[in-house]
């Protein structure tokens, strides 16, 4: 029978029964997107009986002014690094690839174009794995730029896994009187599960509010109703697949956005739009590492990355910060030879105190600095931003100790 790609048909073979979506193929057998999300490959070859029942309506280009050419509507622009927020399915490997534009998300989100008037550019399309402090630098730049050309708030597309550090980075690379927010999706677009469309208008309700600063929007709960607004600096993904898989670490969520009639409730102080001049901070040495220790790693770590010539490392250590007695006089060395060591946890929730138990306190006589509630992964991108800043070990640590983007909180409240 005459079917094409879009159009529902139901296809029987003996006592199985299969209805789904007509799928690319790039053979003689059809694939289907079924109701539950999955695709399906069929052959037709062993007399399998096809039904059409229903015909695509073809493709649908929103006109013009729906794309969002509103005069009275606020500017924001969208850049895209990838992600699965943007991303479809690879029908000549079956895998998900990045490959939509800011203008494709805009289409495929029409809701967004009643939000705002949009501008986009790729940046890149990478997964998030892909991601280099050399591209944060350059999406710094570009999220500048952006502002002062005069960008009433930035949409940043990105990949789930490694959002906290990109928002880490902005946090620190951008002073900005405009929501930036990153956004990205734990489920791709062609999922019924999705929460990419969710998360995208909840995004750009928040680009266009007073929460100026670098935020990640994403879904608060397992339903489709609210998504949180988390702090860029306070935010980490604590699950591999959930849509609630993003929740602030030893801090409230800024605040909630209702999908249904997108009001936002503030839960947390922020900065409010226009408060803070632009500003931008790029500078970044990547000559620093994330070490996580565990029972019997050895101490000859630290000389590996002495020797390598890194200049500064973060210790994800147990409990209130501790390593094994045996490190201290390695990292008492490379300490004295002008490294900056700081100490986080491995615990969730929390901060670091060395002042506790001998081996913290020999820690701290050795050099090493607190690392307070910070969560270890933005430590690290601190410290490498810190070291773009200055070549001074002594001005790196007063850095660290420093509360410049919201990252350490003097008083823990969870």
């Amino acid at each position: 029978m005459e079917y094409r790609e879009g159009d529902r048909i139901r296809v029987t073979k003996g006592e199985q029964v299969y209805e789904g979506v007509v799928m690319p193929s790039r053979s003689d057998n059809i694939v289907l997107k079924m109701n539950n999300g999955y695709n399906v490959g069929l052959s037709t070859k062993d007399g399998a009986k096809v039904e059409l029942l229903e015909k695509s309506p073809g493709p649908v280009k929103l006109p013009a002014k729906e794309q969002g050419r509103y005069p009275s509507l606020p500017t924001v622009s969208i850049l895209s690094t990838g992600g699965t927020i943007a991303s479809k399915v690879d029908y000549r490997t079956g895998a998900v690839s990045s490959q939509f534009t800011a203008d494709d998300i805009i289409e495929a989100i029409p809701e967004l174009s009643g939000i705002a008037n949009y501008r986009g550019e790729v940046l890149s399309m990478i997964f998030s794995e892909d991601m280099t402090p050399s591209i944060w630098a350059n999406l710094a730049r570009a999220v500048y730029k952006e502002i002062i050309n005069g960008a009433d708030g930035i949409i940043i597309t990105h990949g789930t896994d490694t959002i906290t550090y990109t928002a880490a980075a902005l946090s620190f690379m951008v002073r900005t009187p405009v929501p930036i927010i990153i956004v990205g999706s734990q489920r791709s677009s062609d999922r019924p599960s999705s929460d990419n469309a969710m998360n995208a208008i909840c995004t750009a309700t928040v680009a266009v509010s007073d929460i100026a600063g670098v935020s990640v929007v994403m879904h608060g709960s397992t339903s489709d109703d609210y998504c949180y607004v988390h702090r860029g600096t306070k935010v980490r993904k604590l699950h591999t697949s959930m849509r609630t898989a993003f929740q602030s670490v030893n801090d409230t969520p800024v605040a909630s956005i209702d999908y249904g009639t997108r009001a936002i409730t503030v839960l947390g102080p922020y900065d409010k739009r226009g408060e803070k001049e632009a500003a931008l901070m790029d500078g970044i040495d990547e000559r620093c590492a994330l070490i996580k220790f565990y029972p019997g790693m050895s101490p000859d770590i630290i000389e590996y990355y002495r020797s390598k010539g890194y200049k500064g490392l973060v210790i994800e250590g147990t409990g209130l910060g501790h390593v094994n007695t045996g490190w201290i006089p390695e990292i008492k060395k490379a300490i004295d030879s002008g490294m900056v060591i700081v100490m986080t946890s491995q615990c969730i929730n929390g901060r670091v105190c060395d002042r506790v138990y001998s081996t913290g306190i020999d820690l701290l006589k050795a050099g090493v600095i607190e690392g307070n509630d910070m969560i270890p992964e933005v430590a690290l991108v601190k410290l490498m931003w810190a070291f773009g800043q200055t070549s001074d070990a002594e001005e790196v640590k007063r850095i660290m100790n420093t509360n410049i983007a919201g990252e350490i909180n003097w008083r823990s409240t969870i």
